[in-house]
């Protein structure tokens, strides 16, 4: 009997997971810059120029001419 040897040959894959992976944490920084930093926060800072201004209305109707 012949004694064979078994040769296993394993191709490295291309790492697009990591690659997806990668973009995708990517794009969670951007978005957590925009909303919680950027221009897409907001404003936070309010006026302290409250004015109120009260109008009163006359209670009776204007005579028709």
């Amino acid at each position: 009997m012949t004694d064979h040897d078994t040769v296993v040959v394993k191709d490295g894959g291309s790492n697009a997971g990591l690659i997806l992976g990668i973009i995708a944490i990517i794009i969670v920084l951007a978005l957590g810059w925009y909303f919680l930093m950027g221009p897409g926060a907001g404003s936070s800072s309010k006026s302290s120029n409250d004015t109120n201004i009260t109008v009163e209305l006359p209670s009776v109707a204007p005579q028709g001419s």
